[in-house]
């Protein structure tokens, strides 16, 4: 059985009803911070099975211990955590409090149960760095001043250091591009906040006429001002975890890490690849304010191609379709 951690929130929900497709026991846990119920409902109608849920903080480290001892879970899944950097710079404490406290719970957890086997979700902003030639020989850049991504490169030493303390620790650390899509029919997606903290979200607002325009940042060094992202589709970071499932289990242990990297874009790009699938215009204003952010991110490395035999295979204009399809089976519920 393997146990996924925030299962309910974009990502985790995915990953579970990918597993459940291949035939995996799942199990969830998730405080509801970004999530609901609701998706669990969708979840087990969309799988017709029913799906072992526990709502838990996994910084609550003797309730997490029940659920190790209650569940045979072979494995973990680790997609719990704040997300947002920009956010992460007005909520500091919250940031740190979360993240860098569930991993170490989680590894306590693990630790008392013998449970060795972790498939950990960070991101490719980990580096700290401005560049479109990232890969995993690079060493992060420690004085980047983000709280979010100070939280990630201290989560990945955590790991690290407790994995070097028992040669039976298993892990793989997934850097994930910007995840966007939703699943097939659009029968499950990112459920929207009034007031999301993504460009997408907020570009498909405008696109079902809930919000009159955008604000960009335009201050980077780029062609038309705007930051460099790479995207990868939910599904295609689904494949990943498997085949990083599968990897692990014909090795001894270790932790490794691998870039999981999707097409690459600007943000103004982007804007226009959404306008030509939602057929509408996404009026935007330059931003009045500024902060600091990285100007480009992309990776270049072929780690998780030689290693793991995974590539991304949806192109940005997919991700793009299934994203407007569940949004707008959304707006009719």
């Amino acid at each position: 059985m393997i146990l996924v951690t925030g299962g309910l929130g974009f990502i985790g929900s995915h990953v579970v009803l990918s597993l459940l497709a291949h035939g995996q026991e799942v199990v969830i846990v998730d405080n509801l911070a970004n999530a609901n119920l609701q998706t669990l409902e969708r979840l087990e109608f969309i799988s017709s099975m029913y799906v072992p849920f526990v709502k838990l903080d996994v910084r609550n480290t003797p309730a997490l211990n029940k659920i190790f001892e209650q569940y045979s879970i072979d494995a973990v899944i680790h997609t719990a955590g704040f997300k947002s950097i920009e956010e992460s710079r007005l909520k500091p404490l919250e940031y740190y409090n979360d993240n860098v406290s569930c991993i170490m719970s989680l590894l306590r957890a693990m630790q008392r149960t013998g449970v060795r086997k972790l498939v950990h979700l960070s991101s490719l902003a980990i580096y700290g760095l401005s560049s479109l030639e990232l890969s995993e020989e690079i060493v992060f850049n420690a004085t980047n001043p983000n709280p979010y991504i100070k939280s990630q490169q201290m989560i990945e030493e955590i790991i690290r250091d407790t994995a070097k303390t028992d040669a039976e620790w298993n892990v793989s650390i997934l850097r994930l591009s910007n995840v966007m899509g939703a699943f097939e029919n659009g029968i499950l997606g990112e459920l929207v906040p009034p007031l999301p903290k993504n460009i997408v979200p907020l570009a498909m607002q405008v696109a079902a006429m809930q919000r009159d325009c955008i604000e960009l940042q335009r201050h980077s060094e780029t062609s038309d001002g705007t930051v460099i992202r790479q995207f990868v589709h939910v599904l295609d970071v689904c494949d990943a975890i498997f085949a990083s499932l599968f990897w692990m289990q014909s090795r001894q242990g270790g932790c490794e890490s691998f870039d999981i990297m999707g097409h690459q874009s600007s943000i103004q790009n982007l804007i226009h690849s959404i306008e030509k699938v939602t057929e509408t215009e996404i009026k935007t204003v330059d931003a009045q304010y500024r902060y600091q952010e990285l100007q480009e991110t992309a990776s270049i490395s072929d780690k998780a191609k030689t290693i793991l035999n995974w590539t991304a295979k949806r192109s940005i204009e997919q991700m793009i379709q299934d994203q407007w399809k569940f949004y707008q089976n959304s707006l009719k519920n």
